[in-house]
């Protein structure tokens, strides 16, 4: 796609977005955040995609934010740190809600952004020596754009600890406190990965996104008879949907869905 970013796209369905900036530890500045988040709208909208894996080029998955993009906003206008704030901010929301399964794939840093890229895709696979981080208290800062996505990843209460820290912890660590799920070593990362697309792209992709919405509907909600009947509808909904009666038809008669044709 660009030089910062290389995109590809699978006969499968497969998407592969890697951060291509390797002499910097892939760090993240404001065109990067631009250029990523016009990607994802592109991703988004094409029905060929059928799963997202996000990794970066060379050591690093993400270092966190560019040392240059520091630079440039010691002479920002408060308007224009805000306007930083919600790009990256809108960023993370699009990643956190795309209809696609994602994948982060990790390995080297994933420090402050790039610990919230992480927090926000449905999978991540880390090698045995990344590392991770909030370090944005030791610059006088706070990672308020990550919070939400690292929060509920990891639980208030580790949060706590890791923001006011800003300790780095490995990936054993990061897989007990929820903010990873599998732990490889370096040369076994692609293979998990492409075991994990496997899976994915053998389900249907509207089922996958009514999954991710679903669970966005009902986490942290009370459990009443309003729920209930919400989620009543939902299973309704789906059971008379074309994927749903595919699906359905399928199993039945002894032969792949249409969605893995």
């Amino acid at each position: 796609m660009t030089d910062s970013i290389l995109y590809s796209l699978a006969p499968n369905g497969v998407a592969t977005v890697t951060l291509n900036r390797p002499e910097l530890h892939n760090a993240i500045d404001n065109s990067l955040i631009d250029q990523l988040s016009a990607l994802l709208d592109t991703i988004q909208a094409n029905p060929a995609a059928r799963v997202l894996i996000l990794t970066g080029n060379g050591m690093s998955f993400s270092s966190g934010v560019d040392l240059d993009w520091m630079r440039r906003m010691t002479d920002y206008t408060e308007a224009e740190h805000l306007h930083d704030a919600q790009s990256l901010a809108r960023l993370l929301y699009k990643l956190d809600t795309l209809r696609l399964p994602t994948i982060a794939s990790v390995q080297g840093s994933a420090f402050g952004v790039g610990a919230g890229l992480v927090a926000c895709c449905d999978v991540a696979v880390a090698t045995a020596e990344a590392l991770f981080g909030f370090s944005e208290v030791r610059l006088g800062l706070i990672p308020a754009s990550t919070a939400p996505y690292v929060v509920r990843a990891m639980g208030e209460r580790a949060a706590r600890r890791y923001f006011i820290t800003a300790e780095r912890f490995n990936a054993e660590k990061a897989k007990r406190l929820g903010l990873v799920h599998i732990v490889v070593e370096h040369e076994a990362l692609q293979a998990q990965v492409n075991y994990l697309t496997e899976m994915l792209v053998r389900n249907g992709p509207n089922a996958i996104a009514g999954s991710k919405a679903l669970l966005r509907d009902v986490w942290g909600k009370v459990i009443n008879p309003a729920l209930v009947e919400f989620t009543a509808e939902q299973v309704a909904g789906v059971r008379s949907s074309p994927e749903g009666r595919e699906g359905v038809a399928a199993l039945l008669e002894k032969r792949k869905p249409n969605w893995q044709e």
